[in-house]
């Protein structure tokens, strides 16, 4: 039989707090693990700002920006989300992604966030090859169409 798994006071990938014996105040550690749980669990931000919303709703989940500013001030390029009256922050990981609904693109964190940029629609040259030309286009939107890109 395997000895059993000795945990530490969080998981290592999302810092969600973990109860251990005889810890007080247990309720508040289970809500902060679901508060956190409840931004990570497939993303999706209103948008990426500066400055806190003046009148945010409840769960309302923003990207903080490279420059922010009052209670976002220590936390660029984080996520944050208001949970209970306050704003909670998520540092990301590589691999995460969520879903901009400003622009209904999925963005990624890989070394930073990313986002898709689409190609340019062939122009000029010397030989013009319209059905090429109107099929690649038509990918470009199809893309934008599912998210990939930003709508043009």
């Amino acid at each position: 039989m395997s000895d059993p798994i000795a945990f530490t006071s969080a998981s290592p990938r999302w810092a969600l707090p973990l109860l251990f014996e005889g810890q007080a105040q247990k309720a508040f550690f289970v809500n902060e693990a679901h508060a956190l749980t409840d931004v990570l669990l497939h993303p999706a931000i209103e948008g990426e700002a500066n400055n806190p919303p003046a009148m945010p709703a409840e769960g309302e989940t923003w990207l903080v920006g490279n420059t922010p500013t009052g209670a976002w001030a220590d936390h660029p390029g984080e996520l944050a989300s208001l949970q209970a009256g306050t704003w909670v922050f998520v540092t990301p990981r590589e691999g995460i992604k969520a879903l901009d609904k400003s622009t209904g693109q999925e963005i990624r964190y890989v070394g930073g966030w990313q986002r898709p940029v689409a190609p340019a629609v062939p122009s000029g040259g010397v030989t013009v090859d319209a059905e090429a030309r109107t099929a690649i286009a038509e990918l470009v939107a199809a893309l934008a169409d599912c998210g990939f890109f930003a709508a043009p």
